[in-house]
């Protein structure tokens, strides 16, 4: 049964109010996750964020209503489909994802569904009777008996991920006792002022993201200095550049100033620590006759 009028009202109304309260939003797909699993989250989430369920039709025709003001929301649109709710913060993005995915539980394996990983049997003892070898080996598993019981032999895949779940291999994970699944909320795409990324952003370290930046700075300061077009990285590049020109020519020249001074008064004491330096490594020799040629 749909959503009333009013009910559609008051989830219009509050979308909005969440959207002006919280600057972030994460697209979260729920499938497989229970109501209590939910009701563990939204505690988790208490203070921090919001979540709001519904269904697409109704969420895209809430988002609709507020492109006029909010165009950057159409950004949204897309990624309305499938079993997906919003998760509003002002909270650390990082932070937030944890709450979200933390709150995972181990499930059996289910015929017709998507294995979102692969499984594999490992080898050992199954504490199976011999009766239940042909089961194994319809599905291609190496198995000996061993003290009167099936031993698998060698470690097998039996799921591959993104594929369905087979009726024999439900079957034989459930003997098994093998429940290779967790299932919990997941982040499809996040929205931070305006804009829309994909979750594996938030993976990227701090310094990376740093270290780019620099670059790029680099770069662009290096474009400006060989076009001799002036930018706000570069222009302290041709300060410096153009005061080492002029202490040049300082040097070279009768001209000076008090920067200068400093440069030249520096360099003295330079070029005499260095000639002390090589002096006390010369033989006596040597350094007789160094400094007789530079005087």
């Amino acid at each position: 049964m749909g959503a009333t009028r009013a009910q559609k009202e008051v989830y219009f109304i509050k979308l909005k109010e969440l959207i002006s309260k919280y600057p972030s939003i994460f697209i979260v797909n729920v499938d497989n996750v229970s109501s209590n699993q939910m009701h563990q989250i939204r505690v988790a989430l208490r203070g921090k964020g919001v979540v709001l369920m519904g269904k697409n039709t109704m969420v895209r025709r809430a988002l609709r209503t507020i492109l006029a003001e909010n165009p950057q929301f159409e950004r949204l649109l897309p990624h309305v489909r499938g079993n997906i709710g919003f998760v509003f913060t002002a909270d650390d993005l990082k932070e937030i994802r944890e709450i979200i995915v933390a709150n995972k539980i181990a499930a059996p394996a289910r015929a017709g569904a998507y294995a979102p990983k692969d499984v594999f049997v490992p080898a050992g003892n199954t504490g199976m009777e011999p009766g239940k070898t042909s089961f194994f080996q319809a599905l291609g598993i190496p198995t000996k008996i061993a003290r009167g019981t099936i031993e698998i032999s060698s470690e097998v895949q039996v799921v591959t991920a993104g594929s369905r779940v087979g009726p024999s291999e439900a079957t034989l994970l459930n003997m098994l006792n093998i429940s290779p699944f967790t299932y919990g909320m997941t982040v499809v795409q996040i929205f931070d002022a305006g804009n829309a990324f994909d979750p594996s952003v938030l993976d990227i370290d701090e310094k990376v993201l740093i270290d780019r930046f620099m670059s790029g700075i680099q770069s662009i300061a290096a474009i400006s200095l060989a076009i001799n077009y002036p930018t706000i990285v570069s222009v302290m590049h041709s300060l410096v550049n153009s005061y080492k020109n002029l202490i040049a020519v300082c040097l070279a020249t009768d001209y000076t100033f008090e920067g200068a001074q400093k440069v030249s008064s520096a360099l003295i004491c330079l070029i005499l620590m260095l000639q002390t330096y090589t002096l006390k490594m010369l033989t006596p020799t040597d350094a007789h006759t160094i400094l007789f040629l530079n005087f």
